[in-house]
């Protein structure tokens, strides 16, 4: 999952982005609204933290210019200002839900769970690739009953190519959703991750469900 925060203050964008990352989520920031916007309309993400009182370009507009845009990443806004209006107004530009400062890091990530499981319709279910289990909401793992302890950029790792089972996933893809835009393209960091993992996943197991397709990424998928 990766996520884009347009914050000024960067004591709070801080105490934001170290939040994400705790749960295993990739976070790109912005400090003014100009960058925010360009961020917003150009990467990939799944969730956007949005400040309203922000320099060269308020929230409010970047907001206006991603709907027109018809981008529909969800849109948390961000205030210091706990007026009814200003949240209806916020809501109404089609953002999706709003928290106003100060606020807790649990409140944020709750409200993030909330978003996600609101637009699939249903709580978030279990992931399941033969006898590997992925709890999204108890951020656990096991294969066959036997926990497994993944670091965060594993665990991010292991939720999208379960996600994705049985269908490759690209270097690309890897990169856009686990790691953040200071991501180093040229090192081979994603080869060195699917290795650890599948250390973690598959080396005490016969059956191997990380494979690798030749040019192209990975599979998570029951070998036939």
């Amino acid at each position: 999952m990766r996520a884009l925060v347009v914050e000024d203050d960067k004591r709070i964008a801080r105490f934001v982005e170290r939040a994400l990352h705790e749960q295993s989520i990739a976070a790109d920031v912005a400090h003014d609204g100009t960058d925010g916007l360009e961020l917003a309309l150009t990467e990939p993400y799944d969730v956007i933290i949005l400040d309203i009182l922000l320099p060269e370009m308020n929230g409010r507009t970047i907001l206006r210019a991603i709907r027109a845009n018809h981008i529909t990443t969800p849109v948390i806004m961000l205030t210091a200002v706990d007026e009814v209006q200003s949240k209806v107004e916020a809501l109404n530009l089609g953002a999706d839900d709003y928290l106003t400062k100060p606020f807790s890091g649990a409140e944020l990530l709750a409200r993030i769970r909330s978003i996600r499981r609101r637009l699939a319709g249903q709580p978030q279910a279990h992931l399941r690739v033969g006898d590997l289990v992925l709890d999204p909401l108890a951020h656990r793992v096991t294969r066959a009953g036997q926990k497994i302890e993944l670091t965060a950029k594993e665990y991010s790792l292991l939720s999208l190519l379960m996600e994705n089972a049985g269908h490759p996933v690209t270097r690309t893809m890897i990169i856009e959703h686990v790691w953040d835009r200071n991501f180093d393209s040229f090192t081979n960091i994603v080869d060195v991750h699917v290795s650890r993992l599948r250390a973690k996943v598959d080396r005490a197991f016969d059956q191997k469900l990380i494979q690798t397709i030749k040019g192209v990424g990975y599979v998570l998928r029951e070998e036939d």
